[in-house]
């Protein structure tokens, strides 16, 4: 029987307060991984995180002050 589980298996948070999410997609056959791929994307502080996995969410929610969304959004001004 295959299955096909995925699960975020690791959250970064940088020193500009972006959140690195990284999920990982493993293919599983009678207890056996036969393979595993990743995929990564990032949630800038300012970004909408309400999609996101509950520990995604929870972290935002601590390191995404408004603080730290003036400081990402002006840092980003040329």
């Amino acid at each position: 029987m295959l299955e096909k589980i995925e699960v975020v298996d690791l959250i970064e948070v940088t020193e500009n307060g972006c959140v690195q999410v990284r999920t990982c997609t493993r293919i599983i056959e009678n207890g056996n991984q036969l393979s595993c791929t990743f995929h990564r994307h990032v949630v800038a502080p300012g970004d909408d995180y309400s999609k996101q996995n509950a520990r995604v969410k929870a972290i935002c929610a601590a390191t995404h002050t408004a603080a730290v969304v003036a400081a990402y959004k002006g840092a980003a001004k040329p």
